[in-house]
């Protein structure tokens, strides 16, 4: 369930702050919050506030974190992966019918894709990191 229903609107873009160990950081702008996502500075169990907003977690934060979730996208490479339905998942789609087309790259794209998957590396066709 998203606590923050609504996109940043014009006064509430640069004042965006997150609690890290404990400190209360920022203002950031979501700009800069997408960048620590992608480098893994945050994660989406980081608390984030808007403005004078009440906390939540990042990964309710729209435009954040990826719609998609980390875990069907594992389960995906790890039982249908040869396939690279994982692939079509993430919104990959010239890769998932490479990977369709080679089976897998005879299996061993299949298992980078999972070993990938697994670390959390794979992103979305947007350039956002997994919803974990």
């Amino acid at each position: 369930m998203n606590v923050y229903m609504g996109q940043p609107g014009a006064d509430e873009q640069n004042n965006i702050f997150i609690m890290r160990m404990g400190r209360e950081e920022g203002p950031y702008n979501i700009y800069a919050l997408r960048s620590m996502a992608v480098s893994r500075v945050i994660d989406g169990n980081t608390a984030v506030r808007v403005a004078d907003g009440q906390w939540f977690e990042a990964k309710n934060l729209p435009g954040l974190y990826s719609q998609k979730e980390w875990i069907v996208a594992l389960l995906l490479a790890i039982l249908i992966g040869g396939l690279g339905i994982d692939r079509f998942y993430v919104g990959h789609i010239g890769l998932g019918i490479a990977k369709l087309l080679t089976c897998g790259g005879l299996g061993i794209w299949s298992l980078i894709d999972i070993i990938l998957i697994a670390l959390n590396k794979v992103q979305d066709e947007q350039g956002l990191p997994l919803k974990r």
